[in-house]
């Protein structure tokens, strides 16, 4: 059983509990920068490091007289700290706070999010692996293709959970990046090597140019990235939804005792979970979409992008992690039925071989547009009278001018189908 998550662990990191301890990080570790560089005296350093704290409480009761957080929060650590808080914010503007400290919080909930992925990948792993070699129907447009393995749906969506994981670890490189520069970001009042000293205490690089802010693009790759992976839930979800349908019922989302589908038909099994997934995974496109429009600010800093942020970083990524922790469950407990699976196969009376004939025809000289039109007069014959393909091609002259039963037999064998999936799955690292 894979350990998972629960969307209350993402939740706190976007408490105001947890935003205010970040800043109060940013604030301290900005003073014993300070301190290093012989701006704040070692008793006065002691004093903040021991005493600042907050009231998250106080905080919002102060606000209501400042109209401005920041300074609700520093007088509040003020009320701490006594005489020695006049070093706090020295030379800072409140972004290098709230968006130093943002930063902390997006990569707080990266590595979460990153952690969610490589559950999820072991479980598509598990999964590829034990339906290797089930063979089901290939479908294109929706419509019967070629056989092929049931295990190389979970490999495609294994592979792609690593290009996701792979693009959540650089958009956490991204956003993992602090800034102490000041009201217009040239450090008129503080030498650069506080923002690098302070940097290192909060484990952040620091930022290489900044107007007020860190510049939004940042935040925006960050989003734009659980988009893509919420759109990978989706492509998995719409999938399965599909091959729950009565008519096909390859798949089925576990259905637990005393749960029911319908408060009109007691018989339905519906797949509850995965419709949810699609549907929530338009909420974080659209999220990503209002990140993106916070990119273009007036001159060195405007605010209409913090009122945006405040709704869309918390809500993707808890939906993110709530969605994660979905899809681990329903993947594990997927019900599989081989069974159907082949008689799904079987439904077309042989067609899905027709490009295995047309081939073949191919290779023993006949051009493409004669193989062709003569596989498919055979096809088109089995499609509306449902007599079985390889009994008309038996029949057919044109065609058995050029094989023998054997050969006619060996070309209706599932093996070919399944005949490299070692090597895709060699090539996928499964």
């Amino acid at each position: 059983m894979i350990k998972r998550y629960t969307r209350e662990e993402m939740a706190k990191i976007w408490e105001l509990q947890n935003r205010f301890q970040c800043m109060l990080d940013v604030e301290i570790a900005a003073c014993k920068a300070m301190n290093e560089l012989g701006i704040i005296p070692d008793d006065d350093l002691k004093n903040i490091d021991e005493k600042a704290d907050f009231d998250v409480e106080r905080i919002a009761e102060i606000e209501v007289t400042t109209k401005h957080d920041v300074i609700a929060f520093l007088t509040n650590i003020a009320e701490y700290v006594g005489p020695s808080s006049r070093w706090i914010h020295l030379g800072m503007t409140s972004s290098d706070v709230l968006d130093t400290a943002t930063s902390m919080q997006l990569k707080q909930a990266g590595e979460l999010i990153l952690r969610d992925l490589e559950k999820f990948s072991e479980i598509l792993k598990i999964k590829a692996r034990e339906y290797k070699q089930t063979l089901c129907i290939g479908r294109s447009h929706g419509i019967h293709a070629e056989p092929t393995s049931f295990g190389l749906k979970f490999a495609l969506w294994f592979d792609e959970m690593q290009r996701n994981i792979k693009r959540m670890e650089d958009s956490i490189e991204i956003v993992s990046i602090g800034q102490i520069s000041g009201a217009v970001g040239n450090y008129a009042h503080l030498s650069p090597r506080i923002e690098e000293i302070a940097c290192q205490y909060l484990d952040l690089k620091p930022v290489n140019i900044s107007t007020q802010i860190i510049q939004r693009d940042r935040i925006s790759q960050f989003m734009n990235t659980i988009a893509i992976i919420g759109s990978t839930i989706e492509k998995i979800a719409l999938e399965i939804r599909h091959l729950q349908r009565t008519e096909v019922l390859e798949v089925e989302e576990n259905f637990s005792k005393g749960q029911k589908g319908s408060s009109a038909m007691p018989h339905k099994r519906n797949p509850i979970v995965t419709e949810q997934m699609c549907g929530l995974s338009r909420l974080l496109r659209s999220n990503a979409m209002a990140a993106m429009q916070n990119n273009s600010l007036w001159h060195e800093r405007d605010i209409s992008h913090s009122s945006v942020e405040r709704i869309i970083l918390p809500d993707s990524t808890i939906l993110i992690n709530y969605m994660l922790n979905k899809m681990i469950p329903l993947i594990e407990n997927l019900l599989v039925y081989p069974d159907n699976m082949m008689k799904n196969l079987e439904l077309t009376n042989g067609l899905i071989f027709s490009q295995v004939i047309l081939l073949e025809l191919a290779k023993k000289g006949t051009s493409r547009e004669f193989a062709y039109s003569i596989v498919q007069r055979n096809a088109m014959e089995c499609w509306e009278t449902k007599q079985d393909f390889k009994e008309l091609i038996m029949l057919d002259n044109d065609i058995r001018e050029f094989f023998s039963d054997e050969e006619i037999e060996e070309f209706f064998s599932y093996e070919r189908y399944l005949q490299n999936v070692d090597h895709i799955f060699g090539k996928v690292g499964i």
